[in-house]
């Protein structure tokens, strides 16, 4: 995550220190995009399917998440972020429509949201009030929301909580060949085998979500039709019967986490 323009690097990185992430034993380590461009990274886009294109960098940064560029007919919106950007990453944004919006599923993917939005215009970051105090590089562009918000025709941004109280998905309708796409990064992730999605509090330090909690998850998507679910790295999609995958995850979380799993009735 990027943080405000400063003469030295900032103390500590309060999203770092907060429970769901980590400081490595080494200590904080810092980075400037021109330092990153030196290490030879360079944005790496790919076109998933029609309307839809993954932004990367090559080498990764951090822990490797791809952002998503939506492309409809009344705007382009860019959904989670990196920690990096280029010309060549915005020059091919703009040949796909450009820039219209921005809005992540949860701070750990706030990457560098404001050079992205600066790169074309001032294009607005939407933030949900929720998550407020995790923006560390405020900026005009900055929106708040909450709840559900509409930021171009065909997409709707869908507050479930959970991970973090703001964590948000993308409903696309038109995805997946109009049978409807969700967008989640790390709200309901898409877990390795693409079968199921998980729900955690943190995953790098395991820490799980109440029964209350996934119920609610899964009732703040249930209204929507999608067939795809597309999470926060490349690999990582439910490519059909996206709905049903997750209810079957949930139900199996739950079994999990109440000892019922595997017994006979």
């Amino acid at each position: 995550m990027q943080h405000a323009a400063s003469p030295a690097p900032p103390p500590g990185c309060a999203v770092c220190e907060d429970e769901r992430q980590y400081v490595p034993p080494g200590g904080q380590r810092w980075a400037t995009l021109n330092e990153l461009s030196a290490e030879g990274r360079r944005i790496d886009v790919r076109d998933l399917e029609p309307g839809l294109s993954g932004i990367g960098a090559d080498p990764t940064i951090g822990i490797g998440q791809r952002a998503l560029l939506v492309q409809t007919a009344a705007g382009n919106l860019l959904w989670d972020c990196l920690g990096f950007i280029d010309e060549q990453g915005v020059a091919a944004v703009r040949a796909r429509g450009g820039l219209h919006g921005i809005a992540m599923s949860h701070p750990h993917f706030y990457g560098v949201c404001v050079e992205w939005s600066q790169a074309f215009g001032g294009a607005p970051i939407y933030i949900p009030a929720a998550d407020r105090e995790w923006v560390m590089r405020p900026d005009p562009a900055v929106t708040i929301w909450e709840g559900i918000l509409k930021p171009l025709p065909g997409l709707t941004l869908i507050q479930c909580g959970g991970h973090f109280e703001g964590s948000a998905v993308l409903h696309w309708a038109e995805g997946a060949d109009g049978l409807g796409a969700l967008l989640t990064g790390d709200s309901i992730t898409v877990v390795p085998d693409r079968r199921f999605v998980s729900f955690m509090r943190s995953y790098p330090n395991l820490i799980p979500l109440s029964e209350a909690e996934i119920r609610r998850i899964v009732s703040t998507v249930e209204p929507y039709r999608f067939d795809r679910v597309y999470g926060g790295w490349w690999d990582r999609v439910v490519a059909r019967d996206g709905k049903d995958a997750i209810k079957r995850s949930a139900d199996r979380y739950l079994q999990w986490s109440q000892g019922t799993a595997g017994r006979r009735v």
